[in-house]
């Protein structure tokens, strides 16, 4: 009796710490719900294959590797090869299991999937399809869809539990698009990376993980595909959004501060499995071309900079990334061969560089759709062709694939062995032990409703926010004067919500919004004489089409990054207009006008534009419209960094390496680091 009180007063204690490594000295939390509990020493443990006895594997205080090679010796081929399937699995309406899924699980034999429902708690986007997207949930719905995989995976023959990763979903995101990132919707909201590499604050960054940490486990997910530990040297390539910065120190620091906060020191029970990528640094693209598409496959390094890009990813595996994901792109001209493939394709990137060189240990992840799609260099080869080099490179888990089948034939014909099979199952078994999985994976819907975006972390993040914009230009008095008494403030803006001024505290101010539909045969409202100042928001994005789902500009259209050049563009969009952003400030006065732009690139504010005439000019990366009027009024200082050199003109950026950070000071605007603030 002595014994078994001890053990539950152990066992209250740790529910509240971490569980490391998957091996415990006490009881860890246990639940099972399709199978049932093996009792021995007072102790609890799950069948999870059924057959009445404690195997190794389900021993959870057996050392990680007895209990790996213990289950993989149970393992049937077709379940090994199912390991190396990783697709999108959405919740279907309301949460509910989809029949997608039960084929993933019991045909496929798969135990990793790819999460990319957005949660909201008033879903409006609530249809009964399951695409690329996803329907919209809530936090409750989430959990219940992620209880009820784990049921189905705890019901299969050896009872593997299922790891769900996702892309980035805590940030403040204009242009959402599935298989890149998704809105942050009931998640707290934070700036998009730029911005909180703008910051400086390492310990709120460090914050900013340990509430992403236990939002993400509040709904059961437990792994990410990210972050992107790619440098921002080539303003041309769209997902400049999602780097942190061009600076490849900075930019180590802060990998290693995300994977410590959001792993923790080793993976546990609390950890956020992260996939770093995209190795060995995207981002020096030929051409600024994205190579999601066929234009941007060429990874190129005039500059010599290969190391310099590699530098985060070695931070990230000397702080002990899970998983690397290797990029697309072919690494033109490098000395790991083969250097006319993409990267999950080439033995000398993957196994050379990464694992012999860099002392890598865990596993490679492949992009989503090397196999057939995006298989650059290797378009002329077959499927079966691809799967076998890209295995033979290194690459553990093919991401986008899921045909059991294929693998099978494969090994059954002799053409892969299952001596390599078992290596990656091996690798990719221990993220699911050490995050505690075989022992608990389910989570407390109810729980998870409250906890998702919950004040608290949004307060963080909103602060967050205010730190991440930088003071570009301030040719007038920023910031504005509050109006007291019977005083008002007259301001014409576009770009944002008034609904934020109906608060008491805006009382004085008498705002008038310029936005109009112009579908709808509507024009720009006219403009007041008496008005004080104009603010205007201002955010770029790309009509990417059916053949650019994943964004981007057009490939004859990737140079224009001038507000000019995009202004007269087809791919490109301005909102609001360059020419109602022109008719304001010349109506109220370049003097009396200040612009907020989101700087999802690094575009180039160009003098035919007019953009420079105006007195204030904010760069934001992410933020809230509350944000930006807290500095404006002066509420918070500006101290924000950018992240990113601006360039003055687009011959500059055409002109610049790829692989190079920053410009010579000719063709700099605003060089990295730059940032004014208020006396």
């Amino acid at each position: 009796m002595k014994n078994a009180l001890k053990t539950i007063a152990i066992l209250l204690i740790l529910m509240g710490t971490a569980l490391a490594q998957g091996t415990y000295k006490f009881q860890p939390p246990i639940e099972a719900r399709a199978i049932n509990l093996l009792h021995e020493n007072h102790f609890l443990f799950k069948d999870l294959n059924k057959n009445k006895k404690l195997d190794i594997y389900e021993d959870w205080r057996q050392p990680v590797d007895k209990r790996i090679e213990n289950l993989v010796s149970q393992m049937t081929v077709e379940e090994k090869v199912g390991m190396l399937l990783i697709n999108t699995l959405n919740a279907g309406e309301k949460g509910k299991l989809t029949d997608g899924a039960v084929d993933f699980i019991e045909n496929q034999k798969m135990t990793r999937f790819i999460f990319r429902n957005t949660i909201q708690d008033n879903p409006v986007n609530t249809g009964a399809a399951n695409g690329f997207a996803g329907t919209q949930i809530t936090p409750f719905d989430a959990a219940q869809f992620m209880n009820s995989v784990q049921e189905l995976t705890e019901r299969s023959r050896l009872g593997i539990p299922a790891m769900f990763k996702s892309n980035s979903r805590n940030h403040m995101e204009y242009d959402a698009r599935a298989g890149i990132n998704v809105e942050s919707g009931s998640f707290s909201s934070w700036p998009k990376e730029s911005g909180l590499a703008a910051t400086r604050d390492m310990e709120l960054i460090a914050d900013f993980a340990k509430i992403m940490a236990e939002e993400w486990n509040a709904i059961g997910l437990r792994g990410m595909y990210g972050y992107m530990a790619d440098l921002s040297t080539e303003p041309r390539w769209y997902r400049v959004h999602e780097t942190f910065t061009e600076d490849s120190e900075l930019a180590s620091n802060i990998i290693t501060v995300l994977i410590k906060n959001l792993q923790g020191e080793m993976l546990n029970s609390k950890s956020i499995a992260l996939t770093i990528k995209h190795f060995p640094g995207g981002g020096p693209q030929e051409g600024g071309g994205d190579p999601h598409y066929a234009f941007g496959k060429n990874q190129v390094y005039p500059a010599g900079k290969f190391d310099y890009h590699l530098a985060p990813f070695k931070a990230a595996v000397d702080a002990g990334a899970s998983s690397i994901m290797a990029y697309y792109g072919i690494p033109v001209g490098q000395p790991y061969m083969p250097n006319t493939v993409g990267m999950a394709f080439s033995k000398g990137i993957l196994t050379d560089l990464l694992r012999t060189k860099l002392g890598f240990k865990g596993y490679v992840n492949s992009d989503t759709g090397i196999i057939g799609d995006r298989a650059w260099g290797l378009e002329d080869k077959s499927v079966d062709e691809q799967i076998l080099i890209a295995l033979d490179a290194g690459t553990d888990i093919l991401s986008g694939f899921n045909n059991n089948k294929q693998i099978l034939d494969l090994v059954k014909s002799g053409k892969l062995s299952e001596s390599r099979v078992n290596l990656s199952v091996k690798r990719l078994l221990k993220e699911q032990f050490e995050l505690g999985l075989f022992e608990n994976p389910y989570v407390d819907p109810n729980r998870a409703a409250y906890v998702v975006g919950n004040p608290s972390f949004q307060r963080k993040a909103d602060l967050a926010q205010r730190k991440s914009i930088v003071l570009l230009q301030n040719k007038m008095t920023l910031p504005l004067s509050q109006p007291n008494g019977k005083d008002t403030l007259r301001i014409f803006t576009m770009g944002m919500n008034t609904a934020l001024f109906k608060d008491r505290a805006w009382a004085n101010f008498k705002v008038t919004s310029g936005d109009y539909n112009k579908t709808k045969g509507e024009t720009l409202p006219s403009i007041k004489k008496e008005t004080d100042y104009a603010i205007i928001r201002i955010q770029v994005t790309t009509d990417g089409g059916s053949d650019r789902r994943f964004g981007g500009a057009s490939p004859d259209e990737l140079n224009f990054l001038s507000f000019s050049e995009m202004a007269k563009s087809k791919s490109w969009k301005i909102s609001p207009s360059l020419s109602d952003i022109q008719t304001i400030m010349k109506t109220v006065g370049f003097d009396k006008t200040i612009l907020s732009i989101d700087f999802r690139q690094p575009y180039v504010l160009d003098e035919a534009s007019g953009v420079l005439n105006a007195a204030g000019i904010l760069a934001t990366f992410g933020v809230s419209d509350a944000a930006v009027m807290d500095i404006i009024m002066g509420k918070f200082k500006p101290t924000g960094k950018l992240p990113f050199a601006l360039a003055k003109t687009t011959s500059a950026i055409v002109d610049q390496d790829p692989d190079a950070p920053g410009y010579p000071a000719k063709d700099s605007l605003f060089p990295f680091g730059f940032g004014l603030t208020y006396k």
